[in-house]
């Protein structure tokens, strides 16, 4: 099944991915598009940042002939946490980001935006400032 894979912006449909329980086979060919990292004998790289494949997990991050890689491990070393759709075949993957990690930053200033309300009028985040706002966000998938 073709799987989707978002990491960041980026977000690419990999037709020959594999989804195996929590963890998705990507051919390492379809790796720069996928995720931007590309597999190179030092490791897995961004142009001359390279990550190597520590080499207890080689076994668990390559398959048997070693032509795929296990994103959602090589994701899981980056500290990135999965969100995952397995109905649809979508994995999203980002940074963990703990709620302490805000804790005593003081307040944190959204950016401007300007959405129709439910009456389709336009409203500015920064005509509410001093007020308190509620910004309910859904997405279908």
């Amino acid at each position: 099944m073709t799987q989707t894979v978002i990491l960041g912006a980026r977000e690419t449909v990999v037709r020959d991915a594999v989804a195996d329980g929590d963890r998705l086979w990507v051919p390492l060919d379809d790796l720069p598009a996928a995720i931007g990292y590309e597999a190179k004998p030092q490791g897995l790289c961004q142009g001359d940042l390279c990550v190597p494949i520590p080499a207890g997990r080689r076994a668990s991050w390559l398959d048997e002939g070693g032509r795929r890689l296990d994103v959602a491990a090589f994701a899981a070393h980056l500290g990135h946490t999965l969100a995952r759709d397995a109905a649809h075949g979508v994995w999203s993957f980002g940074p963990a980001v703990s709620r302490n990690a805000w804790a005593g930053s003081g307040p944190v200033e959204a950016p401007d935006v300007t959405l129709p309300d439910m009456d389709g009028r336009l409203q500015s985040l920064s005509e509410q400032r001093g007020k308190k706002v509620l910004l309910y966000c859904w997405a279908s998938w």
